[in-house]
């Protein structure tokens, strides 16, 4: 099977790959489960180093890497520069703390000694999305095999080029073959590469149809599992809040990436007593957006990844206009080709309208007036998602009630959702469970093994 990898912004084939056949799949599973025999005694300073180098190799790298994920899925290249960066935030942050998080937890019983000791349990599969082509993957290798786990990354087909770069960083950094790879095969072949015993462990971000039929797998075969399954954040300002601030942090928290983004602000919760001029500074900022080559600078928006994505974006906020939303932003000119979408305001949202409940992944954003805090949260809990979450005041006990009661797995205060490879990362309801990044990511896929010596 032949996968093209298609320019966004052009619509020009950039590369054409040949995916794996069966026995390059069984060929990378038995290299998985061999290296794993001693990946895992490798030393933590040895995983640590091995780390440090792969962070040195993305930033001296930065510029083809980054180019490569602006070409391949449409991301602004200032903002594919800074994920590059991340990821080497990210495997550095694994290198300093990843031997304290794998500590053993030192327990006090009527035995001589009890502890708690973090073992790896083996190949780990990946099922990674588009949208952040480096960040989703390194987000969850990085404290997979810092515990001394091996990685299996099945990766999405229009960023084969990306999921190529990242096994091949491994690779020249020293890790030893077989410690990571890159599985190239479509999404028909991950249950049957998840129901093999040589894989003891997944972890998904996606859309909930393919959370559902992963977790569903992993757990019929008894095997661990943690999804992302993407949001519809909410973002309240209330009358104490820096008026400016906020509305900076929601352009930016709209548009980034495009609005492809899980964590990103999608619908806006906006105190009656300071509607009116947040509106308006909302919808001069949107009007304002920098759109085209995402490979020029000064560009914010660059075009959406796929075609099926942008029109099926037109189509929820076509169908939301007509159940009564308003569009507050007038329509623009925009290249013919390519798959390309301004940015979209929408007002007065029906509760049946798409904007109202389904997660909408791109640069349109919904509008409420809202008359309390308490309105604010009901309206922002009827999500099914339950990702981020984000509040803008200088109140005290506002802050102290959004963080009891929105139901989200995080909430920021007078800033916009992002993730830290310092703080736990996930969500609840159809988000998804489980954490990534900080202590909680690298304890995910370990054996927390109970220890009593009498």
């Amino acid at each position: 099977m032949s996968v093209q990898s298609i320019n966004p912004a052009s619509e020009e084939i950039i590369e054409t790959f040949e995916a794996h056949n069966d026995v390059e799949i069984e060929h990378r599973l038995a290299a998985a489960a061999e290296t794993f025999t001693h990946w895992r005694l490798t030393s933590l300073e040895k995983r640590a180093e091995l780390f440090e180098a792969a962070a040195s190799i993305m930033e001296e790298d930065r510029e083809r890497l980054a180019r490569h994920m602006t070409l391949e899925m449409g991301k602004p290249l200032s903002q594919a520069l800074g994920e590059i960066d991340k990821c080497a935030w990210v495997c550095r942050h694994y290198a300093e703390h990843g031997e304290a998080y794998l500590a053993d937890e030192r327990i006090k019983t009527d035995a001589s000694k009890a502890y708690v000791r973090h073992l790896p349990i083996g190949p780990v599969l990946a099922v990674m999305p588009w949208n952040f082509p480096f960040w989703q993957v390194f987000r969850f290798a990085a404290p997979a095999l810092m515990a001394g786990n091996v990685g299996l990354l099945k990766h999405a087909s229009n960023v084969w080029r990306c999921a190529i770069d990242i096994e091949e960083i491994f690779l020249k950094a020293g890790f030893p073959e077989g410690c990571f790879q890159t599985l190239l095969v479509g999404s028909e072949k991950v249950e049957g590469i998840l129901r093999d015993k040589r894989v003891k462990a997944t972890t998904l971000t996606g859309s909930g149809p393919a959370g559902g039929a992963v977790a569903s797998t992993a757990g019929g075969e008894i095997k661990p599992s943690v999804l992302e399954l993407g949001g519809t954040d909410a973002f309240i300002v209330m009358p104490s809040a820096d008026l400016d601030s906020a509305v900076e942090t929601a352009i930016d928290g709209r548009i980034q990436n495009s609005g492809q983004s899980c964590i990103a602000a999608k619908r806006f919760l906006v105190h009656a007593d300071i509607y009116d001029e947040f509106r308006d500074k909302f919808i001069a900022g949107m009007q304002a957006i920098t759109i085209g080559n995402p490979l020029e600078d000064g560009v914010k928006l660059g075009p959406l990844a796929m075609k099926a994505i942008r029109d099926d974006l037109q189509k929820q906020t076509r169908a939301s206009i007509e159940a009564g939303a308003k569009p507050l932003l007038e329509p623009q000119s925009l290249p013919e080709k390519g798959w390309w979408l301004a940015p979209q305001i929408l007002e007065d949202i029906p509760d049946m309208a798409p904007a109202a409940h389904e997660e909408m992944f791109g640069p349109v954003a919904g509008l409420w007036k809202v008359t309390s805090l308490t309105q604010a949260i009901e309206r922002a809990n009827r999500s099914d998602f339950g990702l981020g979450s984000a509040i803008f005041t200088q109140d005290e006990a506002d802050i102290d009630i959004a963080i009891r009661d929105l139901e989200a797995g995080s909430t920021f205060v007078n800033a916009k959702v992002a993730s830290d490879p310092r703080l736990p990362f996930g969500g609840i309801k159809q988000s998804g469970f489980g954490r990534e990044l900080s202590r909680d990511g690298i304890l995910a896929f370990v054996n927390r093994k109970t220890i009593s010596i009498a």
